[in-house]
């Protein structure tokens, strides 16, 4: 798995801030949403697989990667507000949704509030419904409700680093190189740039709250059992977000679904598993979204 990232990054201006992203091919857009801590360099072996018969772009989210830090709350409204700018700036139209993590709050959003702008939606170790602590496994069940609260998300987060330090690298299987580190810490050397991550936490609704959040997944997540939009969920074991029961749910309840295995994985699965990615979500546009 290589550390390279071997693309030009390209800046657009969105809501007075830059917004950092690049983009490999030509042809059906393809947007790649990134999650927390991550940024665009999470989809850098998996673009080349799309990139081939699309025009793949990754964007690095509002205060994330090399997208500038604006001083704005960084809630989920924040968040959508942004991307929603990023796909007008760049007049993206019949665009092809691969998420994971809180880009799938954002992208699953995304689709239901502009679902003629969207053809398709690829996800994985995604939100697809309203959550409860129990969802969770035991280990991130018990740190979930600390870094959610002051000060000890302040504490654990932007000053101690954690999900740089420790969240990210135990929900990946593989060690990764050094390179591959410094990469994902490289956009939060201080305490303030690690706002943006720190307000996730706060931001994912649980048992209903924060209640507008819960509203929006609800909304979401009610659309994904009707849509017939097609859809792609690279399944993964054992999961963080979509453990053995939610991916039983996901397959049962969803329409329009093709589900592809692509073997173990905890959360931040495309760095162990980025070529069976690519390769699906290649093979699944070639004949579920040829029209």
């Amino acid at each position: 798995i290589s550390s390279t990232f071997p693309f030009e990054s390209k800046f657009v201006d969105v809501h007075g801030s830059k917004m950092h992203y690049v983009e490999e091919g030509h042809g059906n857009v393809v947007l790649f949403l990134h999650g927390n801590p991550a940024s665009c360099y999470i989809w850098r072996n998996i673009i080349p697989h799309v990139s081939k018969g699309s025009r793949a772009i990754a964007v690095d989210l509002i205060g994330m990667g090399k997208s500038d830090k604006p001083d704005i709350g960084y809630h989920y409204d924040d968040h959508s507000r942004y991307v929603e700018g990023f796909v007008e700036a760049l007049g993206l139209k019949d665009i092809t949704l691969v998420i994971q993590d809180w880009g799938s709050l954002i992208g699953f959003r995304y689709a239901h509030e502009h679902e003629a702008n969207v053809r398709g939606i690829a996800f994985m170790e995604a939100t697809v419904r309203p959550l409860d602590l129990s969802d969770l496994p035991l280990d991130t069940r018990i740190i979930f409700p600390v870094i959610r609260t002051f000060p000890f998300g302040y504490l654990l987060i932007q000053a101690g680093n954690i999900f740089l330090n420790k969240l990210l690298p135990d929900m990946i299987i593989r060690k990764l190189a050094k390179e591959e580190v410094a990469a994902y810490k490289a956009p939060f050397p201080t305490i303030k740039s690690r706002k943006p991550v720190a307000k996730f936490p706060s931001e994912v609704p649980f048992s209903g709250k924060p209640a507008a959040n819960h509203q929006t997944m609800v909304g979401y997540s009610e659309w994904l059992k009707v849509t017939q939009m097609p859809k792609l969920f690279l399944k993964f074991s054992p999961g963080v977000a979509i453990n053995k029961e939610m991916a039983e749910w996901i397959e049962k309840t969803l329409p329009n679904l093709t589900t592809v295995d692509c073997g173990a994985g905890r959360h931040f699965v495309q760095e162990d598993e980025p070529d069976a990615i690519g390769q699906a979500i290649a093979a699944w546009m070639s004949t579920q979204l040829k029209k």
